[in-house]
């Protein structure tokens, strides 16, 4: 039976396909260590759902993934490639830890998590603004801006830190009591979590995903959003503020990444330390091209990709674990390759670069 091409392209199967093909290629790679793929295989499930542990672990490493999966997720929308979702969560989480830090010991948790948590987000969105505040009104590509963004951050934290971080060491002072949030494990309705890191923050990220989909898919802000992405001219015409609703969008998007410090520093940690990302940021791009950009897909993608991060660590003992993240580069490249809002961005920072670069030369 032959099954016409238009109707294969509309298919949700990409992200399948991606995952098929990147376990095809790690296989490959485990047989060339001299492993065996379904042992391997079989040591991964074992190692993140084959018990409570484990699947605390994964829930905690999925937790940051959706933050950031939504950051980016939301700009993409808007027809933005925000890159800056590493330096915009540090700054959330380093505003959440030195708010945590002042708190006064009387303070009653119901104002001291929101308190932290606003502040996290406003940390991140007014990072996310810069670069969204250039492109609106220089017409600056926001690719160019959040990357060189990050690299700011990072400066300016190291920086910092020699006046906030507690005397030889790379933390701030530890937040106060009441600011720290609960170990799912250390509830009733969870005892089985017990010894696992994963906390209250999972609540926050999951209701941060259907308060994107709500504000996406049912208000006026989000159909001004979705319109810009599909066309900044016809959405201009039509009588929005192209300006106002690209600033919108990055601030938006920064102060989603902003919230990762609500996991970190509320939920584990209990201070901010320096460099404790790990690159969730640029994770986060992979979750929102896998997740195509809907909040729903956005939590089934941090999920699969926190269980490949706890998942590495399981199989370290008969294969390195870097082939881990073979997997997990093979399936964002081939989403990817497969996404057409990544490839339009993707050209248009190319021909931004380009341009740049002549004006460079024709100055010269």
């Amino acid at each position: 039976m032959i099954v016409p091409l238009g109707l294969v392209r509309k298919l949700p199967l990409p992200a399948l396909w991606a995952t098929l093909i990147a376990l095809a290629c790690a296989s490959l790679l485990i047989l060339a260590v001299g492993g065996a793929p379904l042992e391997v295989y079989r040591l991964l499930v074992d190692g993140t759902w084959g018990h409570a542990y484990g699947i605390g672990q994964v829930l905690f490493k999925t937790t940051p993934l959706i933050f950031t999966g939504l950051a980016v997720a939301v700009a993409l929308h808007a027809g933005l490639f925000n890159i800056g979702a590493e330096g915009q969560l540090t700054v959330g989480a380093f505003a959440t830890g030195w708010v945590g830090a002042h708190l006064s010991p009387s303070v009653q948790p119901w104002l001291a998590v929101p308190l932290c948590v606003a502040a996290g987000f406003l940390g991140g969105a007014a990072t996310g603004a810069v670069p969204g505040l250039l492109k609106a009104y220089r017409g600056a590509h926001e690719v160019i801006n959040t990357i060189m963004l990050n690299f700011i951050v990072r400066a300016a934290m190291v920086g910092a830190g020699a006046y906030l971080f507690e005397r030889e060491s790379i933390h701030m002072a530890p937040i106060a009591p009441a600011a720290q949030l609960p170990r799912l494990g250390e509830l009733a309705l969870f005892p089985s979590l017990h010894g696992s890191a994963v906390n209250a923050a999972l609540g926050l990220a999951v209701a941060c995903a259907a308060a994107v989909a709500w504000l996406l898919y049912r208000t006026r802000t989000g159909f001004a959003l979705r319109a810009l992405g599909a066309s900044p001219n016809a959405a201009e015409t039509a009588g929005l503020s192209v300006a106002r609703v690209r600033v919108l969008a990055m601030a938006l998007s920064g102060g989603l990444a902003g919230l990762v410090g609500a996991n970190f520093v509320l939920g584990y940690k209990h201070y901010y330390e320096d460099n404790f990302s790990g690159g969730i940021g640029y994770m986060g791009i992979a979750v929102a091209v896998l997740g195509r950009m809907h909040p729903v897909g956005v939590v089934a993608a941090a999920l699969l990709f926190g269980t490949l991060s706890q998942g590495a660590l399981a199989v370290n003992a008969i294969v390195p674990k870097e082939i881990v993240d073979v997997l997990q580069a093979v399936v964002i490249l081939a989403v990817a390759a497969s996404a057409p809002e990544v490839r339009r961005l993707m050209r248009d920072a190319a021909a931004t670069a380009a341009g740049a670069t002549d004006a460079t030369r024709e100055r010269a």
